[in-house]
């Protein structure tokens, strides 16, 4: 560039407050670096065109930066255009002169739905999206009367850097939803609250140079962080308390340390600073000159010095006591934790002493309770879990614990949705320990994941999820993240989540109906079993008493049997002979006539006694309880006579026939 240009280049920022060197040559490369030209176009704002100047196909609808934009379209489509549509620069655009009919007509613009939750409530607002975030903002304001200043729009696929970034350059989809919280007022003195509200949702990159330690930081800090938090953020990294930090880098109007770091003038995107440590005797120094103050010169600037020290130093005077100092803020977990539950109910009680009541709700316990707590129950009581790694030597720590973990929306959906289960990796012993919980509950495949961490990218959410009857590490989201990149990896895994839970519900409802159903079977099976089993024993009852029964009746007809065959040997015994036919001729002949037609023949001396007949047939097996013995003719029954009569007295022939018969 020649001289030449560099002085119109700079007479040309100087007259129209133009800062960005880029936008300032563009300006004057369209009027061929004509200074005079260039400032008419655009210094034209309090200037009015004639309608002979306009062409009726041309529409001036915003100057940005003093800028004029000009949009082309059909008459029909400038009738029926919004009243507040604000079209930026595009590559599209064209010089065109007043007048010229030559003129091409731009693509229409998408119109795009926005779906805006706020206070319970969500607003449709549709708008163009060639228009602006400004744009969005104001149409919020109508429907929320909340100011374009105080809006905080959150759940941007990709988030706008300004003000003025064009909503057709963040490649929007047709419907979005965004979330909407109201900050709150934070008094800036500038007369422009619009660029305030910017510079709050800004992130400042703050190099910090440590003399204490000879380290250099690279931290981030939203622009609502107040000096204060900086300086509290540093404690944690130095050990040395606020009050004895000594900084230099601040711009000169910067007096209080709650103002933020959007108001106090710094520059963005980074600014360099150092800090380094109070020596004790300018400390005691300015100890004496608070107590003992006078008029003197020197003391009156140590005073000036001690009143624009921030809030934190000015404290009760009990506290200027030589070689006391505040005390040191412990770890989140003590080095060399063995039970882990322990550890755990440490780590939430300092967690929440140094970042306050606004945190997540710590799950107390040994990892492997919180797996079983949230991934190993029943689908439909599931959680996901968050294990939050911590280390307080990482540079994001802060940041992320105050403003990404204590941010309203993120908190709903942990609370919602997850077990939230905290470590910290600050100790290495401490480290250790987790990762041999880690190898015993996910495997080595989950401890190579955790051990592959590096300290810089501290702290860190590692999401678990119960898929496929595993458990597995879904994602992990690293500290250096902002808050809708955290709040889309959450609701990402919840939408995961809640997909394979249902799936998982589905199966285990499946699963439950197939067991119950085996249930009812096993218990009809069982009662069927029973009811045989019960017949068998019935039965088995039933056979042995028949066999007792039996066994019973053999034995007393073996017995009866051995009693006749007693008593028929002892008649056999007393049985006399029978007399030979030869020897007498009044030997009595009796034929018996047995039961099944067969017959006896005995001889008999006629002076024998009935009772002689009847033993003989006891011998023969006849015994007279079983049969009764009949005479022929007269007929009558013998073995209800007397025995003892003979058969003479009873007037038997010589032959004679008696019957048996059974009683």
């Amino acid at each position: 560039m020649s001289d030449n240009r560099e002085v119109t280049l700079a007479d040309f920022q100087a007259c129209a407050g133009i800062d960005d060197v880029g936008e300032a040559i563009m300006h004057l490369e369209r009027s061929n670096w004509d200074l005079l030209a260039a400032l008419n176009k655009v210094m034209h704002r309090e200037t009015q065109q004639l309608p002979s100047e306009m062409s009726p196909d041309v529409e001036m609808v915003e100057v940005v930066k003093g800028v004029p934009v000009i949009t082309f379209s059909s008459s029909s489509e400038v009738a029926h255009a919004p009243k507040n549509t604000l079209t930026p620069i595009t590559d599209h655009t064209e010089n065109v002169r007043p007048g010229t009919s030559n003129v091409k007509n731009s693509i229409t613009a998408r119109i795009i739905t926005f779906h805006i939750r706020y206070l319970d409530e969500i607003y449709k607002i549709d708008i163009s999206e060639s228009c602006t975030l400004s744009d969005l903002k104001n149409a919020i304001f109508e429907k929320t009367n909340v100011s374009p200043c105080q809006q905080r729009l959150n759940g941007w696929k990709k988030e706008p850097p300004t003000n003025l970034t064009v909503l057709q350059s963040l490649d929007l989809p047709q419907e979005n939803a965004l979330i909407m919280n109201r900050t709150t007022e934070v008094g800036d003195s500038t007369s422009d609250a619009q660029c305030l509200s910017d510079r709050l949702i800004q992130t400042y990159i703050l190099n910090i140079r440590d003399d204490v330690n000879n380290k250099t930081y690279k931290l981030k800090f939203p622009g609502t962080h107040s000096i204060l938090d900086v300086k509290t953020g540093i404690y944690s990294l130095t050990d040395v308390p606020v009050r004895n930090q000594q900084w230099r880098g601040w711009p000169n109007a910067v007096k209080d340390d709650k103002i933020t770091l959007a108001q106090s003038g710094i520059t963005f995107p980074q600014h360099d600073l150092s800090v380094s440590k109070l020596p004790d005797s300018d400390k005691k120094d300015k100890d004496v000159v608070i107590i003992d103050s006078d008029s003197s010169t020197d003391e009156i600037e140590d005073v000036e010095e001690f009143e624009d020290a921030p809030e934190s130093f000015i404290i009760e005077d009990d506290i200027f006591i030589d070689n006391v100092r505040p005390p040191k803020i412990q770890r989140l977990m003590p080095d060399n934790v063995e039970d882990e539950t322990m550890g755990t109910l440490h780590f939430a009680e300092q967690f929440e002493k140094r970042y306050g009541l606004i945190h997540p709700e710590f799950f107390t316990g040994t990892l492997d309770e919180a797996i079983k707590e949230s991934c190993l129950k029943p689908a439909k009581e599931r959680k996901l879990l968050a294990i939050y790694l911590h280390h307080d030597n990482s540079v994001l720590t802060n940041v992320f614990c105050t403003q990404l973990l204590g941010f309203e929306t993120v908190l709903q959906l942990l609370s919602a949705n997850f077990v939230v289960w905290g470590w910290d990796f600050t100790f290495e012993s401490n480290k250790q320990k987790f990762l041999s919980s880690v190898t015993q509950s996910l495997g080595l495949v989950g401890s190579e994941a955790v051990r592959n961490i590096d300290v810089d990218i501290l702290p860190v959410l590692i999401i678990l999820m119960r898929s496929r009857s595993t458990t597995e590490i879904f994602t992990i989201v690293h500290g250096n993240v902002g808050v809708n990149e955290l709040l889309t990896n959450l609701i990402q895994a919840v939408d995961i989540f809640q997909e394979q839970r249902r799936i998982d519900i589905d199966t285990e409802e499946e699963r439950l109906a197939r067991e119950k159903v085996k249930e009812e079977q096993d218990r009809a099976y069982q009662e069927s079993l029973a009811t045989d089993r019960a017949k068998e024993a019935a039965k088995q009852m039933q056979q042995q008493l028949e066999r007792e029964e039996r066994e019973q009746a053999e034995s007393k007809r073996i017995a009866e049997e051995a009693r006749k065959e007693a008593h028929r040997q002892s008649v056999e015994s007393n049985l006399p002979p029978e007399p030979d036919a030869t020897t007498d001729n009044s030997i009595i002949k009796i034929k018996m006539r047995l039961p099944g037609g067969k017959f006896l023949e005995r001889r008999f001396y006629p002076n024998a006694s009935l009772q002689t007949l009847l033993n003989f047939l006891i011998v023969e097996g006849y015994p007279t309880e079983e049969y009764k013995v009949l005479s022929s003719w007269p007929r009558r029954d013998l073995t209800s006579m007397d025995t003892t009569l003979t058969f003479k007295q009873l007037n038997f022939c010589p032959q004679e026939t008696v019957i048996l018969e059974e009683r």
